[in-house]
């Protein structure tokens, strides 16, 4: 029996370190790690939930690479574009097997790994007001982390404990709201907030259509619209101080990411709204050459043309191949064709596993959830080929423990009745 504890304990590590990895922002060290851990954790069964997701990012890959061998792109090109569509693969295969190995102590151990993540992130916050002076929202993100949207699944399930069976203490779930809520604020990132309120309303049942959750989206709706009106009137500044700064990234979201015009000479408009700017030529070279890469895309290695030098992360660039958005993400390298395998991917977690178990139907609401915000996510920040994110790993880890709670449940029912 110790020896069996102490092998789920090494698989708990082994998943708290390829959730953390990404953090780390160097995504060589993401890649071979993950790599590593879903070879060294390879299972014998996969299920055809799993296997569907899989399949979906394996034929994007797939179709990408057919699309290369028509063209002529840089080998480095080519690689890092295969190393970067494979990474959903890996987290799927990576969340789905561990889970495997500790499937008793499956949101426990999220909750763990996410409580470690925040004291790390707090910690580094602290570092960065008493050593360095960050007193701007710009300054605490570069030093403490721009998002963390695995701490908000966290948040999600300590807040709502009883419906995940968290066998923990009232201190300890106080505890663990406390300080892992306070390390989603200190983000300070809009996504993590839109987040929280997508996974909130899952959970409660509110994307389930009947007249209670109509009045509760209308009103949350409602809410915001008099939030943002009222962030207009205060019309922050672009470098304000303080908060001012977070309040202007709300300010110019209606903008930033849909935006179908901006003027390049305009470095404040330009910097602002550059996501935008990313999608409108990416949509003009693929238009430009013919309705074959509108279908198909035009494969691993290809690179839009930004048609100016752009300083993004540490170095000037003219030609990127990864996008902030992960939909004109696969349609540069997939085209339509590669888009509606994406969004099947996506709508496969709207499908409920049929089982009337407490925890299942819970666990069907917060996949719910997760497609919900992976339609946003996606359009602003790469959803799960995002270099940073790790939400396949997470997916990976419920599909397998939805099937296992199922398959369990069933035995237990065949016996009872038995008996």
């Amino acid at each position: 029996m110790a020896t069996t504890i102490n092998k789920a304990f090494l698989y708990q590590l082994l998943f708290a370190i390829c959730i953390y990895i990404p953090y780390l922002d160097n995504y060589e060290l993401t890649f071979a790690v993950w790599s590593f851990s879903a070879i060294i954790t390879i299972t014998n069964t996969y299920s055809l939930g799993i296997l569907k997701q899989l399949l979906c990012f394996t034929f994007i890959l797939v179709l990408a690479i057919i699309v290369m061998f028509f063209k002529e792109y840089q080998l480095y090109f080519i690689i890092r574009d295969f190393t970067y569509l494979i990474k959903p693969i890996l987290g799927l295969l990576i969340g789905y097997q561990l889970c495997k190995k500790f499937p008793k102590k499956v949101f426990q151990t999220i909750v763990y790994t996410s409580f470690f993540i925040a004291i790390i992130h707090l910690c580094l916050i602290f570092w960065a007001l008493a050593f360095y002076k960050a007193t701007t929202v710009n300054d605490i993100r570069f030093f403490g982390g721009f998002f963390s949207d695995f701490e908000v699944y966290a948040l999600i399930v300590v807040l709502f404990h009883n419906k995940f069976e968290l066998n923990f203490s009232k201190k300890r779930i106080l505890l663990f709201t406390t300080v892992i809520a306070f390390s989603v604020f200190m983000y300070l990132a809009r996504t993590n907030f839109i987040q929280f309120v997508i996974l909130f309303l899952a959970i409660k049942g509110y994307f389930q259509v009947n007249k209670k959750s109509i009045t509760v989206v209308v009103s949350v709706l409602i809410i915001a619209v008099i939030g943002y009106s009222s962030i207009l009137l205060i019309n922050p500044k672009r470098n304000g101080p303080g908060m001012e700064a977070f309040l202007y990234k709300i300010k110019i979201i209606p903008e930033e990411a849909f935006k179908t015009k901006i003027n390049r000479d305009d470095w404040k408009e330009f910097n602002d709204n550059y996501r935008s700017y990313e999608n409108i030529m990416t949509v003009r070279q693929v238009s430009r050459e013919g309705i074959y890469p509108i279908i198909f895309g035009q494969g691993l290695g290809s690179k839009v043309d930004l048609k100016q030098e752009v300083w993004l992360g540490d170095m000037n660039l003219r030609y990127i191949s990864i996008l902030h958005n992960g939909f004109m993400t696969i349609f540069l390298k997939t085209g339509l064709l590669g888009l509606f395998i994406y969004f099947i991917s996506i709508y496969l977690l709207f499908k409920k596993a049929t089982e009337s178990h407490p925890i299942i139907q819970n666990i069907n609401l917060l996949l719910l959830g997760t497609g919900v915000f992976l339609i946003f996510s996606n359009w602003v920040f790469m959803g799960v080929y995002n270099l940073s994110d790790n939400k396949s790993i997470l997916i990976g880890l419920l599909i397998c423990f939805r099937e296992i709670y199922i398959k369990t449940n069933n035995k237990n029912r065949a016996i009872n009745s038995i008996e």
